[in-house]
């Protein structure tokens, strides 16, 4: 990423929606065991505050070691697996038990890295090269392509390490961007109050975004974040 002017983000101390939503146009870095570096911009996140909230894995204060990230500084890595197979990445967040998934990340840097691991994967794609925007849409598929596993990259500083961090861009937070506030995905289980909760952000227009909410795009003039 030549030419860019990336700052490490060295402070994480923020309250869970606020990061959330200031996470859109930051980049993600991360850095294999051979030096490569992958760079992807983040794209789509939620919020998984805890507390009352019943999709969270701490919910009602749930502490397990599983999520014990979850309770560990702001910015700390939480890495976990669902179906037994795929990983999710979340950062920790100011409030104890909070944490945010990352959902999408538009690729900029690695390319040819990620889609080599994203083969490595899934031999089925080993006859087509996956277009840059199915490479991280979605967030077991960033995992895949940035290798970011719970034995490498559970419980990092992100504000200290030089396996995971983040970085500002000031040259794209400079543009003119939208941002679409809207429900989570896939925890219907939790119930019609908090699965509809709009805690989850997303830039619109974004082609790498894991999935559009199109009726609220429809609508939406601009985003009113004092709530």
């Amino acid at each position: 990423m030549s030419g860019l002017n990336l700052q490490r983000i060295t402070d994480l101390d923020i309250a869970c929606q606020t990061m959330a939503f200031d996470f859109l146009g930051k980049i993600l870095a991360r850095r294999l065991d051979d030096g490569t570096v992958l760079r992807g911009r983040i794209v789509e996140t939620e919020c998984y505050p805890g507390g009352e909230d019943k999709a969270s894995h701490s919910h009602n204060g749930r502490r397990t070691p599983s999520n014990e990230p979850m309770y560990m500084a702001a910015g700390t890595s939480y890495v976990y697996m669902t179906y037994g197979m795929y990983h999710c990445f979340n950062i920790s967040s100011k409030e104890p038990g909070a944490a945010v998934l990352l959902r999408a990340l538009e690729p900029v840097e690695g390319l040819d890295v990620m889609q080599r691991l994203r083969k490595d994967r899934k031999k089925k794609l080993d006859d087509r090269q996956l277009k840059v925007d199915e490479l991280c849409n979605g967030p077991s598929k960033l995992c895949i392509s940035l290798n970011i596993t719970k034995i490498e990259c559970n419980k990092l500083d992100l504000t200290q390490s030089d396996t995971l961090w983040l970085e500002h861009d000031p040259e794209f937070s400079a543009r003119n961007i939208q941002v679409v506030k809207t429900s989570r995905i896939g925890i219907a289980s939790a119930g019609e109050e908090w699965s509809k909760k709009p805690l989850r952000f997303y830039i619109l227009g974004n082609p790498s975004v894991s999935k559009r909410d199109k009726n609220l795009e429809t609508k939406l003039n601009s985003v009113d974040f004092s709530d």
